[in-house]
C-alpha cells in the first residue's frame, strides 16, 4: 500500500436471487463483480473487493463486509452515494469507512451470524393435531423465505437448535468435495469461501429459533452465530432441524448425526433463498 492509498471497509446489503453468488465468475453476474465495476466507474480504479465470506447463488445479505484499497481521495459519504447511483438496485452500500491497513474483511473476522427464514404454509393445534390454517406464500415474499408445506413444531425446532451449540466436528453438515477425496488430500471439505479444510471443527456461539407474525402469515426465523462455517453448513443444519420439526427425525438424534462425521447421517440441504448473511463481527 502506497502512502496515498487507503484501506476501505464497505457494509453491503443485497438480494442474491438474480446473482451467481458473491465470488466473481467469468461471464456471470456476481456481487463481487458488480462492486468492482461500480468502483471503476466511480473512482477510475478497479480493486477487487474482498468479502467476509462467499455467499452462494440465491443467498442474500443484510450486512456483508468488503474491503479494498483505493488511491482516490473521496469522502466516505460521497463514496456511498456514488456507488449506490451506479449499482443495480438489488445491491446497496449501507456504509463506507477508511480502516487500518491490517484490516481484511475475511481474515479479520471473529464471528458471523446467519439467518434462515421459513414461511409456514400449514399449522396445526399442538394438542389435538387439528389443522389451523393453510396459507399461500405471497410472490412478493417468496424470494426471501422457504415456503414450508408441512406443519412444524417450534418446540422441537428449539430443542434441535440447542444440540448445535458449542465446539463440534461439523463434517456431517458440510458439502463434501468428492474431487478432493479422490485426489487423496486430507481435506475433503471446504469452508464457505471454497478453501479446502483439514478439519471440520467449528464453534457455535448462538443457535435459536423464534416465530414472527407478519401480515402475510407466520415466519419462523433461525439465527446462528459461529466463529466460522463450512460450505452449505447452515443450510444442512436447517434442513436437518426441519426434519425434526415435522416429526420425521427426533431432535434427540442430532448428537449421533454430529458424532457420525458423515454427510449421509444428517438431513437434506435447505434451499438458498431463505438464507441471509445477517452480520459480521471483528475484533478491536
Amino acid at each position: 500500500m502506497t502512502g496515498t492509498a487507503k484501506n476501505w471497509k464497505l457494509v453491503v446489503a443485497y438480494d442474491g436471487t438474480d446473482f451467481h453468488g458473491w465470488q466473481m465468475q467469468p461471464g456471470l453476474r456476481t456481487i463481487q463483480g458488480e462492486l468492482q465495476e461500480a468502483l471503476g466507474r466511480v473512482t477510475g480504479e478497479a480493486p477487487l473487493p474482498q468479502g467476509s465470506g462467499r455467499t452462494d447463488t440465491g443467498v442474500h445479505a443484510l450486512a456483508q463486509v468488503a474491503s479494498f484499497v483505493l488511491e482516490a481521495k473521496i469522502p466516505a459519504e460521497n463514496l456511498v452515494l456514488a456507488l449506490n447511483r451506479t449499482l443495480p438496485e438489488a445491491i446497496r452500500v449501507v456504509s463506507a469507512a477508511q480502516v487500518p491497513e491490517g484490516f481484511h474483511a475475511r481474515h479479520s473476522t471473529v464471528a458471523k451470524t446467519y439467518e434462515y427464514r421459513i414461511f409456514l404454509e400449514r399449522s396445526r393445534d399442538g394438542k389435538n393435531g387439528t389443522e389451523l390454517s393453510r396459507l399461500i406464500c405471497p410472490p412478493f415474499l417468496a424470494r426471501y423465505v422457504y415456503p414450508f408445506p408441512w406443519p412444524l413444531d417450534l418446540d422441537a425446532l428449539k430443542e434441535a437448535a440447542r444440540h448445535f451449540l458449542g465446539t463440534h466436528n461439523f463434517l456431517s453438515f458440510a458439502a463434501t468435495d468428492p474431487d478432493l477425496a479422490t485426489r487423496g488430500t486430507e481435506a475433503a471439505v471446504e469452508d464457505e469461501d471454497g478453501v479446502p479444510q483439514k478439519n471440520a471443527v467449528r464453534t457455535i456461539f448462538g443457535s435459536e429459533w423464534h416465530r414472527q407474525e407478519t401480515p402475510d402469515g407466520p415466519v419462523l426465523i433461525y439465527r446462528v452465530c459461529g466463529n466460522g462455517f463450512l460450505h452449505h453448513m447452515v443450510r444442512n443444519i436447517v434442513g436437518t432441524m426441519l426434519d425434526a420439526g415435522r416429526g420425521y427425525a427426533p431432535a434427540s438424534t442430532i448428537p449421533a448425526m454430529i458424532a457420525a462425521q458423515a454427510r449421509s447421517a444428517a438431513g437434506p440441504t435447505a434451499p438458498a433463498r431463505g438464507l441471509f448473511l445477517h452480520s459480521v463481527e471483528y475484533g478491536d
